[in-house]
């Protein structure tokens, strides 16, 4: 077990940390200039040569990757190993565009199911647990990542991926799941079915590693409840390897970013200036022990902010906030800024569930916003007559919140369709 958790590296001093940053940086963008052609081509389009490098002080100087490079480069054009030396491949989900394809190396592979073993290490996971992974399997990294990593902290690993609940709730009780690894959503749709089906009390649960999905504080505070478990954020990216880039210890105040093997920066989206620690920005890393499918400066569109300050765990690497949003699918609706978050932690103050969809579209040139929320069998049946009062009183809590108005749907329960893999929570109609 103590394999896993690694006083030695989580908890560093920041000069060891920096130290192996450093190195590991050096050698990373030598190793893109001399094996991947488009990359070297756009660091020469910046005027930047590896001798430029000399460690994390300097890579503010390396141009950023977007998505868009990644599907430019589409299928091997960021590959920086031979295909003889790549074992796996993993994909994006597609949800905001192109799939986007990553390689792996057998060492790759190591490295990220290490990085996962830490997450399950840091939510209490031992060889004696029983790990249920409904995060889908095949090409999303979420089910692959949580299944490597609970086999090396020695978990009993159920490889359930998503979908079949009633055989989800079967398996939790009679194999004693301990630990439960998915999306939010699909934690918080499990709940519900616990308790419809009557077997909330005959779960053994004690902890869920949740990620792949925004999810607000007050959802967490809904899904500890319900399943009687502490809820552990974790964070990845397939374009950086998958879940465990960063994870949750037992503060949860923010994600410890795994510094050994990523460089985080926050930067100003607009500008690409690099924004102090402790500043709202969008999130960059830097893959320094990446083999196959090593980005440098990588844009994730996640805004969130970085903090150093001293964590009671004794882990010391840098951690992250939860997402606050994101650069890219933020919605602009009539000039305003708004993140589905926004709207998530308003209805969850207000004692709703977190099924809802936000509708935007544009009618006569003018943008419209529509927060469709669904309501539990109690609240409704017993507030038929004043459906119309409560829309009101969430249209208010939402202006206060956006500075906008929203017009609120409140539906029936069970009306709004469930998800068992990322929730689909925006129709954005303007695009389509």
């Amino acid at each position: 077990m103590e394999r896993y958790y690694q006083p030695e590296i989580e908890c560093a001093s920041r000069e060891q940390i920096l130290s192996w940053q450093n190195e590991r940086l050096v050698k990373q963008v030598r190793n893109v200039w001399d094996h991947v052609p488009y990359y070297r081509k756009k660091m020469e389009e910046n005027g930047v040569s590896p001798d430029d490098i000399k460690g994390v002080e300097d890579l503010h100087k390396l141009p950023f990757l977007t998505k868009d490079d990644l599907r430019e480069a589409y299928p091997y054009g960021l590959l920086a190993k031979p295909l003889g030396d790549c074992v796996r491949i993993q994909s994006t989900s597609g949800t905001t565009g192109k799939r986007v394809v990553a390689f792996y190396t057998q060492h790759d592979l190591d490295l990220w199911e290490d990085c996962c073993a830490r997450a399950i290490m840091a939510a209490g996971g031992t060889n004696e647990d029983v790990c249920h992974v409904c995060y889908g399997y095949g090409l999303f990294t979420g089910g692959p990542g949580l299944n490597g990593g609970s086999h090396r902290v020695g978990c009993l690993t159920l490889p359930m991926s998503s979908g079949n609940t009633e055989r989800q709730l079967q398996f939790m009780v009679d194999l004693g799941s301990t630990i439960l690894c998915c999306t939010p959503s699909y934690a918080a749709y499990l709940a519900e079915s616990a308790i419809e089906h009557g077997v909330r009390d005959k779960l053994k649960l004690k902890a869920g590693i949740f990620g792949a999905e925004a999810w607000s504080e007050e959802m967490r505070q809904d899904i500890q409840n319900k399943l009687g478990i502490k809820a552990y954020d974790i964070y990845g990216l397939t374009e950086i390897s998958g879940p465990g880039v960063s994870f949750e210890c037992s503060e949860q105040t923010g994600m410890h970013i795994n510094e050994d093997h990523f460089i985080a920066e926050i930067i100003d989206p607009n500008t690409g200036e690099v924004l102090p620690d402790g500043t709202k920005g969008e999130l960059v890393f830097t893959s320094i022990t990446k083999e196959a499918f090593p980005l440098l400066r990588y844009r994730t569109r996640d805004i969130c902010v970085l903090t150093r300050e001293k964590c009671s765990c004794g882990r010391t690497h840098v951690k992250m906030s939860k997402p606050m949003g994101r650069s890219d699918d933020m919605l602009i609706i009539k000039g305003v800024n708004v993140f589905p978050s926004q709207i998530e932690t308003v209805l969850m103050e207000q004692g709703y569930p977190a099924n809802y969809q936000i509708i935007v579209d544009r009618v006569n040139h003018s943008d419209t916003l529509e927060v469709q929320v669904e309501m539990t069998p109690e609240r409704f049946s017993d507030n038929l007559g004043k459906i119309t009062e409560m829309e009101k009183e969430l249209v208010a809590a939402l202006k206060a919140m956006l500075g906008i108005y929203a017009k609120v749907t409140l539906v029936a329960p069970k009306s709004i369709t469930r998800s068992e893999g990322k929730a689909v929570r925006v129709i954005d109609k303007r695009k389509i």
